[in-house]
């Protein structure tokens, strides 16, 4: 593992401040200021696993949206 990498594995952010942050992400509302501070201070292995938790809360919101639809 480089030291690149490892330095950025201990980023400050914890699990739920990253969640936010990605949650954010998805709402698109982020002014540049909180982004350039939350990208020096986001751990990137977090990034990765919120990132895909929030895919698939958000593929599973839409599957019951659309079953209450239909039913």
């Amino acid at each position: 593992m480089s030291d690149d990498l490892k330095s950025a594995a201990g980023r400050k952010l914890n699990f739920f401040q990253t969640i936010k942050a990605v949650l954010w992400s998805f709402i698109g509302l982020r002014r540049g200021a909180d982004y350039r501070e939350d990208a020096s201070k986001l751990n990137p292995i977090y990034v990765i696993v919120a990132g895909l938790i929030m895919a698939v809360v958000f593929v599973v919101v839409l599957l019951l949206i659309v079953r209450a639809v239909v039913s």
